[in-house]
């Protein structure tokens, strides 16, 4: 299955609706840097910087639910306290359905606050107290749920208490009575607990626990994993392998291994969650068990890119599935306004530049490189036929805006390609706004053009140098001479 024909689907999957049963966590993350030791104690002092808020466990899987454009309903417990108020103003500011959280005056909501020093996690202090249900409040959730309208399920097992056996009971018997897909995030080691559920998606620690074995390569995973998607009585087994991808085992079928793009950063907090709202959403939308997977597969790609627990959303995953086909990154005018808004919600500074670029070489290669390198994202503006035959001559361009385009998508470091008819590009640079204007060093003394405009912005200027000897009109002369 091609990019294309995801990036076809994700566009297709509508609102569907999804609920989230389990265990709800805020996580408080405290930013700084640690540069001594304590003269207290051998530990690190960590000078805090900054701190955030996230929602964590069940309540990230809604956030990434949201972000995937479900329309989410909550069902779990949260405390009377400043950490249940944040949650719950958290969730429904991303579009969350609270009704259905049981609030608790007997325990706090659960949170996890995690030190962090450049990217590094130094220490973790967990707040909670992981006590049962009461009988009271099992038949309140599950009321909640019966009366709520939902076409999948996930049940998000932290082992905080609120996924007793009579809550998984009653959650599985619900969704099978309405012929939906219900999904688990395991904690406990005995997988049959979730018995009746459609799938249960460990990762391969926790596969490897519940199996009591190990499972170190793909044929183990295929002969123990099956084993034990048999004794636990589901469907499907979803195994994720972290670096190495997934593993998909479904009744009467052929296994599945799906690799992950490698990701520069990686940290696998919370990548489960989105993994698992990825499934449910496009399960909920009526697709199959080999689309979802490949869906959750790139998902996941994102989210290990991230420090700590974070939610990937429908917008960003589409421009990450259009980044790895070339073709979606070539835009016309009109389309431009639509694919710069799907850009800046994940790039924060973007580059401009642009140029005929008739026949690509290194020179073009490692302009292009060093213009990506000043932001987050590349906008080539590129001279369309005629006005290439304006500036360089009748005999110009060698190669039709077509397939300058396509040829400059094709490089990892360029975001997007549109031409434009002006001799000049500013028009465009006005409609692009850019953060940095890039242009080549012997532009140092014409003037370039869009620099008053991006620079009156708070926007920046930079003139990068040029690989001598490489240049298309010297490379014609070099061809027609041999």
């Amino acid at each position: 299955m091609l990019e294309r024909d995801l990036i076809t689907i994700l566009q297709e999957l509508g609102e569907p609706r999804v609920a989230v049963v389990g265990d709800f966590m805020m996580d408080h993350y405290v930013w700084g840097d640690a540069q001594r030791v304590s003269p207290e104690a051998p530990v690190p002092v960590v000078h805090a910087r900054r701190e955030e808020h996230r929602l964590g466990g069940a309540g990230n899987v809604a956030a990434n639910l949201a972000g995937m454009g479900a329309a989410v309903s909550c069902f779990g417990a949260v405390g009377q306290d400043e950490s249940g108020a944040r949650m719950d103003v958290d969730l429904k500011s991303c579009g969350a359905d609270t009704a259905g959280l049981v609030r608790c005056g007997s325990r706090p909501t659960t949170q996890k606050i995690r030190v962090m020093a450049r990217n590094q996690q130094m220490l973790r202090v967990d707040r909670e107290e992981p006590v049962p249900l009461s009988e009271a409040e099992i038949q309140q959730l599950l009321a909640a749920l019966r009366a709520a309208d939902w076409q999948a399920v996930v049940i998000s097992d932290y082992g905080k208490g609120v996924l007793g056996p009579e809550v998984l009971a009653g959650v599985v018997e619900e969704a099978r009575r309405r012929g939906a897909p219900s999904l688990v995030d395991p904690k406990q080691r005995d997988f049959s607990v979730y018995r009746g559920a459609t799938a249960i998606t460990p990762n391969r620690a926790e596969a490897e626990a519940a199996a009591r074995e190990p499972m170190p390569d793909l044929e183990a995973l295929a002969e123990r994993g099956e084993a034990l998607r048999r004794r636990a009585g589901v469907e499907v087994l979803l195994v994720t392998l972290s670096a190495e991808g997934m593993f998909l085992l479904r009744e009467g079928q052929a296994p599945l291994h799906l690799p992950t793009a490698a990701r520069q950063v990686y940290d696998v907090t919370g990548a489960g969650d989105t993994v698992i709202a990825m499934l449910a959403v496009a399960l909920a939308a009526g697709r199959d068990w080999e689309v979802a997977v490949r869906l959750a597969n790139a998902a996941a790609s994102l989210a290990v890119a991230r420090v700590g627990t974070a939610a990937v959303g429908r917008q960003e995953l589409l421009h990450h599935l259009s980044a790895a086909s070339p073709a979606h990154k070539i835009v016309d005018p009109g389309g431009l306004a639509a694919a710069l808004a799907t850009l800046r919600r994940e790039a924060s500074r973007i580059v401009f530049t642009n140029g005929c670029f008739d026949i690509l070489h290194a020179g073009h290669v490692r302009y292009l490189r060093a213009a990506r390198g000043l932001g987050d994202a590349l906008v080539i503006g590129v001279n369309d036929d005629a006005s290439v035959r304006r500036l360089k001559g009748e005999e110009r361009p060698f190669n039709p805006l077509e397939d300058r385009a396509e040829v400059l998508a094709a490089l990892e470091c360029v975001d997007l390609v549109v031409g434009f008819p002006e001799d000049t590009p500013e028009r465009l640079i006005e409609e692009v706004c850019p953060d940095v204007l890039a242009k080549g060093a012997d532009w140092k003394d014409k003037g370039v053009v869009g620099a008053e405009f991006v620079e009156a912005r708070g926007g920046e200027v930079h003139l990068i140098d040029l690989l001598p000897g490489r240049s298309t009109t010297g490379l014609a002369e070099r061809i027609r001479q041999r």
